[in-house]
């Protein structure tokens, strides 16, 4: 099993871009704005999430790390 160590500043960062992304895609398919405003901004937010994203998955996935062995008792 592989253990994935976070600090606070990475888990902000991967909690903020899966909200922006999030945000995007609630934009995209509410009505609460003008058709033109709301795609805009939904895309906007979704694309931010989403090449947000790119980096912080690798910084993740390089601090992944083997769990140590966990013995039966």
């Amino acid at each position: 099993m592989k253990e994935v160590i976070l600090g606070i500043p990475e888990l902000a960062m991967v909690v903020g871009t899966r909200a922006m992304a999030g945000a995007g895609i609630g934009l995209l398919l509410a009505n609460k704005m003008r058709p033109e405003q709301r795609r805009a901004v939904g895309w906007t937010l979704f694309a931010v999430g989403a090449v947000t994203t790119i980096p912080l998955a690798f910084r993740v996935l390089g601090n992944r790390r083997d769990a140590p062995a966990q013995s039966a008792s």
